[in-house]
């Protein structure tokens, strides 16, 4: 089956004018599977429950439609003839930093999801698979990476607990509208995860993101800094809300602080 592209019409028992019904139809996923089935029947039930929903079977189609269009959420199969998922996904978070992305992945695969995870995957969903759990999985996703949930208050200006992290001025600013001292490094840290905000960053990531800087993965600096960053822009520094360490797969920013 070749790579489509249907109209979202409101899911069965939904009446148009719903709030839920009118938070999903703004949302178009992008399902990315070389089995034809697979295809057909997440497109179906996606509509179904008001996404519009573009279909390819694979990764150089999946490519030309993220380029064409916005694409809030993608759902990628990892293991696919030629370009595989993975490198679909780190594909799509170098250049659509925006877009979710939730993998699928064969049921026990540990390494795979793990890999996923590291290359930017929001979740990821073992197969075979109940579509009512993938429903339930990208409303979760969409929530924590909608922009609505960013922390966002300006085009370049985020607000990280006690602060304002002006990314373009190279400022943090307090509540009283007083610089805060910062090293380049800890800018860079603050900046890598305002910018992917609700969505764990591994220490290898955060470097990755960071190329130009001298980090050294092995010295714990990452960890120190935030440590440090903590200080600044916590609350409570001993209980962290707005940065939070998730085990096993390192930092998150969460701008509600929930």
């Amino acid at each position: 089956m070749s790579a489509f592209a249907r109209r979202a019409v409101p899911g069965p028992g939904r009446a148009p004018g719903g709030n839920e019904a009118a938070v999903d139809s703004k949302a178009t996923l992008l399902v990315v599977d070389d089995e034809p089935d697979v295809r057909e029947v997440l497109d179906e039930y996606l509509v179904a429950h008001g996404y519009a929903v573009l279909a390819a079977e694979n990764a150089a189609t999946a490519k030309t439609m993220a380029a064409r269009q916005p694409i809030d959420l993608a759902l990628v199969d990892i293991h696919m003839p030629g370009e595989d998922g993975l490198s679909l996904a780190r594909h799509l978070r170098e250049r659509y930093a925006k877009i979710a992305i939730i993998m699928l992945t064969s049921a026990g695969t540990v390494v795979d999801r793990i890999v996923g995870l590291e290359m930017g995957a929001d979740d990821y969903v073992p197969k075979p698979f109940d579509p009512r759990e993938l429903v339930a999985r990208v409303k979760s996703v969409l929530r924590r990476t909608s922009s609505s949930n960013r922390g966002e208050i300006g085009a370049a200006r985020v607000r990280i607990g006690r602060c304002v992290l002006d990314i373009a001025a190279h400022r943090l600013i307090d509540e009283r509208g007083s610089d805060v001292a910062m090293s380049p490094l800890e800018f860079d840290l603050l900046k890598a995860l305002a910018e992917h905000p609700n969505r764990a960053l591994s220490r290898e990531r955060i470097l990755n993101l960071n190329r130009q800087r001298d980090w050294d993965p092995f010295d714990r600096s990452v960890d120190l800094r935030v440590m440090r960053l903590r200080k600044k822009v916590e609350p409570d520094p001993e209980h962290p809300r707005f940065i939070r360490t998730i085990r096993n797969e390192g930092y998150v920013f969460v701008p509600d602080g929930k």
